[in-house]
């Protein structure tokens, strides 16, 4: 490819592509590590994408009504620093470049949401962007339906390479994205033919764009290093009635030795050739040195979006005061003062009717209470919308058709799903929510990881969640899936006894702010546990005592979800033998990890033995039963130690000794 030829048909561009280019190789030679070769393939693409197309405003990073640009590619992250850099955002310092993938630099090796402004989201792990775009996306066309264009206007755009659209996640996002017809997404395909590996065609024959567009999808294709022929296609994009995806032809590395081969993908830190490729470029200034004239013809790209910003908060300022004090509300994630007492409502009447239902059932009663007084949440299922309870008479459901719409059916696609949520967090003002089997957070995980890792309040709703759903047999039952969504950092896990415990999780869910949760949910009826109302939300503590010892206190039973009636019941055997027992419900173990010294002591004091009653692995308890002053030897536990099997639940608990009988008998083992 002759270089020379390229930079001559649009001389200004070229340079400020090579800005690009040449911050991406000093950054990555600095590190000694990193990915040099996407930024510089995809340059031009970038450039053309910011000087005519993004609509972003650096002085105000979390303008409601910006475009997105998502990174789903990204381990080039030197192209987004770049880019934030050149344009003006603030944060990104010329010395947080210099010190790329550091310890304490906002420049990690792939983009992290929440430590730089600019970044839409955390990318890095293949396929997440361009699945989280169909979600940012969602969340434009329901907020534009829901408030009106002239507030909610805006696109999203997506830079991915050849390995997010391996992974399977990418098929789930474009199924989505084709059927519900989102036009304001558009996704820019680093087309260079490289993987780690080597050439794609090692691995992978598929024709993209013919999968794209059998998804229902616009296709578009480009010369990835021609800026008006990039122009020429974004331009088209956004006259489409479909999401677009642009395929852009590309050379990885270019003008660097490594060009086109697989050693480009990765750090290009040679000295000569990094001379060479900057020569090839005509860029003669320094290392990290960045010509005024580039620089300031960048940040006039960046300092373009004031107006459109300015324009906007004029309309904005037009709005009532009630509807502009919503709107923050909803995007400041704020819970509205109207759900406490709603939730308590929902206990009260609990408490008070004391009803035998699945916790999945009383989710759902939940939602009918607080989707109307929340019009931010927007609920979904994987295929189960009848089994999760999830999707309430007032929601509407989200189609090309009905763009208001607050409930999605995502079809069998956990992975889509939980990506697209996050996506739709993201975004704001929105809180999403959907529910799959327990079982099949499985298929999530990445995505539910991400969540976690971002601090966003997404909502997973996991019915089934034991061997209590019975007859579907160890393939749906869960056994290890709260221990694996126990030890995910900052996850709440919550499993509620009853409707009572189930509207306070709920309450929590819906209030946190950085903290995605997970409801582990029943599919078997529970009896009410919490029969005394209490305004408190006592699911706030992790876990309080039900109920206290008679006499001596000798045994503290602690169990979570549908086992709160065993331990319940088990009490009664022991207490029936003058063994003082106190039962603790423990819905969430992280709120309870989470509380002072003095109130777990007061919860789980020194002395009595503990027992653990839980229809799944032991992983997680030992803190509850070793440690805060419990004693080896004088703990057990009561739960699953393999997979479940295919019968009735009532057999199931009893052939894998959850039970009562067998809960008492442990304890009495113990003193």
């Amino acid at each position: 490819m002759d270089i020379a030829q390229i930079a001559a048909k649009n001389p200004s561009h070229w340079m400020r592509a090579a800005a690009i280019r040449a911050l991406t190789l000093d950054a990555v030679a600095a590190a000694n590590s990193g990915h040099s070769g996407m930024p510089m393939g995809m340059a031009d693409v970038a450039t053309v994408l910011f000087e005519k197309h993004l609509r972003f405003d650096p002085a105000a990073p979390r303008w409601a009504d910006r475009d997105r640009f998502i990174l789903s590619a990204g381990h080039g992250s030197m192209l987004i620093y770049s880019l934030l850099y050149l344009t003006g955002y603030k944060d990104m310092t010329l010395d947080q470049i210099k010190n790329f993938r550091q310890w304490g630099a906002i420049t990690a090796g792939h983009p992290e949401y929440g430590h730089v402004a600019g970044v839409e989201t955390t990318t890095g792990p293949l396929g997440q962007g361009i699945a989280n775009s169909v979600g940012f996306a969602m969340a434009e066309e329901n907020l534009r339906a829901r408030w009106g264009a002239k507030i909610v206007d805006h696109y999203t755009y997506v830079i991915a390479g050849d390995g997010c659209l391996m992974e399977g996640v990418s098929q789930e996002a474009i199924g989505i994205a084709g059927k519900q017809k989102l036009s304001r997404l558009i996704v820019l395909w680093d087309d260079n033919g490289i993987t780690i590996d080597g050439k794609v065609d090692l691995a992978d024959i598929t024709d993209q764009k013919a999968r794209f567009a059998a998804a229902g999808w616009n296709v578009l294709s480009c010369d990835g290093h021609d800026a008006a022929d990039i122009d020429r296609a974004l331009t088209a994009a956004k006259t489409s009635d479909r999401p677009t995806m642009i395929a852009c032809k590309t050379h990885i590395a270019l003008g660097h030795a490594a060009q086109d081969t697989s050693k480009g993908h990765g750090a290009l830190t040679d000295k000569d050739q990094m001379a060479a490729a900057k020569a090839a470029y005509g860029w003669t200034s320094g290392p990290f040195e960045v010509p005024a004239k580039i620089k300031a013809e960048w940040e006039a790209f960046g300092a373009r979006g004031a107006a459109a910003r300015a324009e906007w908060e004029k309309r904005f300022a037009a709005l009532s005061s009630a509807k502009q004090a919503e709107f923050t509300r909803m995007f400041a994630l704020d819970a509205p003062a109207k759900l406490a007492s709603a939730v308590r409502a929902v206990k009260k009447a609990a408490s008070s009717e004391a009803p035998k239902l699945a916790t999945r059932t009383a989710s759902e009663k939940v939602l009918v209470a607080v989707n109307p007084i929340m019009p931010e949440t927007f609920g979904g299922s994987a295929d189960l919308t009848g089994s999760n309870n999830t999707k309430t008479a007032d929601l509407g459901v989200f189609t090309p058709e009905n763009r208001a719409g607050r409930y999605m059916y995502w079809g069998i696609r956990e992975h889509g799903m939980a990506s697209a949520m996050n996506g739709m967090a993201l975004h704001g003002g929105m809180r999403p929510y959907s529910g799959t089997f327990m079982a099949f957070t499985d298929y999530a995980r990445p995505a539910m990881r991400l969540s976690a890792l971002m601090g966003i309040p997404v909502v997973y709703v996991m019915t089934h969640d034991s061997i209590g759903l019975g007859e579907d047999g160890p393939t749906h039952q869960p056994v290890e899936h709260l221990a694996i969504s126990r030890v995910t950092p900052n996850t709440y896990v919550f499993r509620p006894a009853d409707l009572v415990e189930t509207a306070e999780a709920w309450e929590l869910a819906l209030s946190a702010k950085t903290t995605p949760s997970v409801l582990a949910l029943s599919r078997q009826n529970l009896p009410t546990v919490r029969r005394v109302h209490t305004n408190s939300n006592l699911t706030a503590k992790g876990a309080y005592v039900l109920a206290e010892a008679v006499g001596k206190r000798q045994v503290i039973l602690m169990a979570t979800g549908s086992e709160v009636e065993i331990a319940l019941k088990a009490r009664d055997l022991l207490q029936a033998g003058g063994i003082g027992t106190r039962v603790v419900s423990m819905p969430c173990m992280e709120l309870f990890a989470a509380q002072d010294e003095a109130y777990r002591r007061k919860i789980l004091p020194p002395g009595p033995v503990r027992v653990a009653i839980e229809a799944g692995v032991r992983q997680g308890w030992d803190r509850w039963l070793l440690g805060e002053r419990g004693k080896f030897g004088r703990e057990a536990f009561v739960g699953m130690t393999s997979f479940g099997a295919s019968a009735p639940a009532e057999v199931l608990y009893k052939q894998f000794g959850i039970t009562a009988e067998a809960a008492a008998e442990a304890a009495k083992a113990l003193l």
